[in-house]
C-alpha cells in the first residue's frame, strides 16, 4: 500500500528533465523592428555614395589655414594643408565602403562554397582546414604587407587580395562547422545515393540552408573588413594622396589632433558608425528560423 502510494506520488509530481517545459522562443524583430535596424546601415552608405556631390567645397583645395578651428566656411575645420575636413569626410567613405563590400561578398562566396565541399568531402576538408590554419597564422598587418608591397603599384586591388586571404579562413571554418550538419541530413543522403553529383549537391541541397549563416557571416566579414581596409589605408597601402578616404584622413591630421580633433576623430567616427550599422542590419535581416544556427558567429 505504502510502495502504491508513493508511486503515485512520485507520477503526480513530475521532476525529470523530461517534463520539464521548453523555454520559448525569443520572437524575433517585426517589420518595423528590423527597418530602424538596417535604417542607420542605408542611411550611411547612401550618404557616403552621394557625399561627393554634397560637399561644400572642392576636396584638394585649401579654403583655411592648417588645423583650422571649425568656424566660417569650414564647419569642421581644416587639416594639415587648409582643405575643408566636412568636405574629405563626405567624399573619402564612398572607395571604403565600395571596397569594404568587394571584399566581404568574395570571402563570404569562396567560404561558402569551399565550407561545403569541405562537409561533404571530408578528404577535401582535411586539406583546406589545414591550409585555412596555416593562413590563420598570419598577422592581418604582416598580411596586409607582404602582399601588398610585393603587388605592382601596390594599387586597392592589392587591399582586396590582402582582405581575401585574411578573411577566408576565418570564414572557412564557420561554414564548414554549419555545413557539416546538414551534409549528414537525411535528404542529402537520399540525393547522394539518387547519383546527384558535387555542385548539385553544393548548390542545391547545402547552401540554400546555410542562408541565415551566410548572411551573419556576411555582416561580420565587412566589419572585418572595412578594419582591414582602413588599417591599409592608414599604413599608406592602397589610396594614396590627395586622396579623400578616411583611413587617409586618420593618419594625415594624427599630428594636429591637438590643434583640430575633428579632422582625426570625425572619420574614427564614420568609420566605427558604418561597421555597427552594417553588422546590425546583417542581424536583423538573418530570416527567424535560423536565428539558432548564427548564436555561434
Amino acid at each position: 500500500m505504502n510502495l502504491r502510494r508513493a508511486r503515485v506520488t512520485v507520477s503526480a509530481h513530475p521532476t525529470g528533465p523530461a517534463h520539464r517545459p521548453a523555454p520559448a522562443a525569443r520572437p524575433g524583430p517585426g517589420p518595423w523592428g528590423v527597418a530602424l535596424r538596417t535604417a542607420p546601415a542605408l542611411l550611411l552608405v547612401a550618404l557616403a555614395v552621394a557625399g561627393p556631390w554634397l560637399a561644400p567645397h572642392t576636396v584638394d583645395a585649401p579654403v583655411t589655414a592648417p588645423y583650422a578651428e571649425p568656424g566660417g566656411d569650414a564647419a569642421l575645420g581644416g587639416d594639415q594643408l587648409g582643405r575643408d575636413v566636412l568636405s574629405r569626410l563626405l567624399a573619402g567613405g564612398r572607395q571604403l565602403i565600395g571596397t569594404s563590400l568587394l571584399v566581404a561578398l568574395l570571402v563570404t562566396g569562396i567560404a561558402a562554397v569551399l565550407g561545403a565541399v569541405s562537409a561533404l568531402r571530408p578528404a577535401v576538408g582535411r586539406f583546406v582546414e589545414r591550409a585555412a590554419d596555416v593562413l590563420m597564422l598570419l598577422p592581418a598587418v604582416l598580411g596586409i604587407l607582404l602582399i601588398s608591397l610585393s603587388w605592382p603599384d601596390g594599387d586597392r586591388l592589392a587591399v582586396v587580395t590582402a582582405a581575401v586571404v585574411l578573411g577566408v579562413p576565418y570564414a572557412i571554418r564557420l561554414t564548414a562547422g554549419a555545413a557539416a550538419p546538414i551534409a549528414a541530413s537525411g535528404y542529402v543522403e537520399a540525393a547522394t545515393a539518387g547519383g546527384e553529383g558535387l555542385w548539385h549537391l553544393v548548390v542545391r541541397e547545402v547552401l540554400p540552408n546555410l542562408r541565415a549563416t551566410l548572411l551573419a557571416l556576411f555582416g561580420l566579414r565587412f566589419v572585418a573588413a572595412v578594419y582591414l581596409v582602413a588599417t591599409a589605408g592608414f599604413l599608406q597601402v592602397g589610396p594614396q594622396p590627395p586622396t579623400a578616404d578616411w583611413a587617409l584622413m586618420i593618419r594625415e591630421n594624427s599630428a594636429g589632433i591637438l590643434l583640430n580633433p575633428w579632422a582625426v576623430v570625425a572619420p574614427s567616427i564614420a568609420i566605427g558608425l558604418l561597421a555597427m550599422s552594417v553588422n546590425l542590419a546583417a542581424v536583423a535581416l538573418v530570416p527567424q528560423a535560423g536565428r539558432k544556427a548564427v548564436t555561434a558567429l
